[in-house]
């Protein structure tokens, strides 16, 4: 059975590849997995049958059969541990790149989305300059010890993974900042990310979304 995930109907993003569905988009596609794309509104996300589905109201959610999941961590994971190319077979290397791919969602994001989360929603605010300058100084110190141990290898830990994908998909938030570009091992490291097949593959299927949206 093909899997069926979700996304936006019309992404806030505006093409950029930033929502959440990209990481599940990219990750089939590493996996050479066909799949299916239903499209929700901001009304229909909040409605009963995909709260069934994702207790949040958020997208992605991937159903598979009698399977559903929601979290996109969570569903890159299950898409890794059932096709290759995503985690090693060696258990060592396997167990490190997963640990990649919290590092990406527990560590490196939350600053990242916060920041982004705050040049929409907060600028207005007396503490906005404050609050900024917090989440900058903590992404810096994401930046410095990810681009520390990343040094010049082309990837985390040997050959591309899950958590690479995840990664770069978390630092692409930073795309316009000078945040990244202060570090151009990181800068290259994205790009690299965005440069393979697969993840071109995701982002114009995610920009053709917007595409139909914006001539209907």
């Amino acid at each position: 059975m093909t899997p069926t995930i979700t996304a936006f109907e019309r992404s806030p993003d505006r093409g950029k590849g930033l929502a959440r569905d990209m990481r599940v988009r990219w990750a089939l596609e590493e996996a050479g997995q066909p799949y299916e794309v239903r499209l929700l509104s901001f009304k229909a996300m909040k409605q009963t049958a995909h709260l069934a589905l994702n207790p949040f109201g958020q997208i992605p959610t991937y159903e598979d059969g009698d399977l559903a999941l929601f979290e996109s961590g969570a569903i890159v994971f299950h898409i890794a541990e059932r096709h290759a190319g995503l985690l090693p077979r060696d258990v060592n290397a396997r167990a490190r790149a997963i640990t990649w791919m919290f590092a990406a969602l527990d560590t490196v994001e939350p600053p990242i989305f916060d920041r982004a989360l705050a040049k929409i929603l907060e600028r207005d605010e007396p503490w906005y300059e404050q609050r900024l300058r917090v989440l900058e100084d903590s992404i810096r110190k994401r930046l410095g010890g990810l681009s520390a141990r990343l040094g010049d290898a082309d990837w985390l830990d040997g050959a591309f993974s899950a958590g690479d994908l995840l990664m770069v998909t978390v630092l692409r938030r930073l795309h316009g900042s000078a945040m990244l570009e202060d570090y151009p091992n990181l800068a290259a490291y994205v790009a690299r990310g965005e440069a393979r097949p697969a993840y071109m593959r995701a982002f114009e299927a995610q920009l053709a979304v917007l595409t139909a949206a914006s001539t209907s």
